[in-house]
């Protein structure tokens, strides 16, 4: 463990306790995928993705699978050029690369060091460079605050294939269709149907994780068949899921998972 980031190996399932942090971080899974809680939403991280949370705001990681967790803080500085909310980026090669170096094995070590500060202090340089000339990706998924968005978040977390439509739910809730997708667009900034289709992506990237296959994790997350599945997540994650899952919890230097906790900042 360091102080101030570093290389953390979580086993499947894992999770921190909420806490909160002066200095904003960057968590990156080498391996595994990590779902990042925050008050403002849900935030999966795959590889080849990073999650920035700014400073001060409440969260907490989960390992899905077993994971490699890297985690880097920025100084002020620098946390500045980043947005002032919880994000994922694609992470370029360039940018994976220095998270990597940022976060090995000596790199908190004084004794031994791999970088000066002031190699460092370039690193962190690029890294931030890349991430700002990054775009940002749709695996935020933002937790609602009216009531009956969150009895209808709660109904979709625990049954993400129930195929109800808006109109359905809003039975089951006590409001108006017209309601409901003016308080989607108000408090979350999209559509119902948008924020389903974000919600079960997260549980697909979970299930993928897990060790499910394409098949299972389609009907299992509400899609149709197989193929609209593919479809829907190549659209959005720039892969497919079969090719996802075989390399996809990513393998940058594997190593035996181990109990871990997240370090106090």
């Amino acid at each position: 463990m360091w102080p101030s980031g570093g290389r953390h190996l979580w086993r499947s399932g894992g999770m921190s306790a909420a806490q909160s942090h002066e200095r904003g971080h960057l968590v990156y899974a080498a391996s595994g995928v990590l779902a990042l809680h925050t008050e403002s939403g849900t935030s999966v991280v795959p590889a080849n993705r990073a999650a920035w949370t700014p400073a001060g705001f409440t969260h907490q990681h989960r390992a899905h699978g077993d994971t490699d967790m890297r985690i880097v803080f920025l100084a002020p500085s620098l946390a500045r050029l980043l947005p002032d909310r919880p994000v994922v980026f694609l992470a370029s090669d360039l940018a994976r690369e220095a998270l990597l170096a940022l976060t090995g094995p000596r790199s908190y070590d004084d004794a031994v060091p791999d970088y000066s500060p002031a190699a460092r202090s370039r690193l962190l340089r690029v890294l931030v460079d890349e991430l700002v000339e990054a775009h940002e990706q749709p695996l935020h998924l933002p937790e609602p605050r009216d009531d009956r968005l969150q009895a209808i978040a709660r109904m979709l977390h625990e049954t993400p294939a129930d195929n109800a439509t808006l109109a359905e739910l809003g039975k089951r809730t006590g409001a108006s269709t017209r309601t409901l997708s003016r308080l989607f667009r108000d408090e979350l900034g999209m559509t119902f149907y948008e924020w389903r289709t974000q919600l079960r992506l997260h549980h697909a990237l979970v299930l993928l994780a897990d060790g499910h296959d394409t098949v299972r994790t389609a009907y299992a997350c509400g899609w149709a068949n197989p193929s609209s599945f593919i479809t829907a997540f190549t659209h959005i994650m720039g892969t497919t899921p079969g090719r996802y899952r075989s390399r996809g919890a990513g393998t940058a230097h594997p190593a035996p998972p181990a109990p871990a906790v997240e370090p106090p900042q």
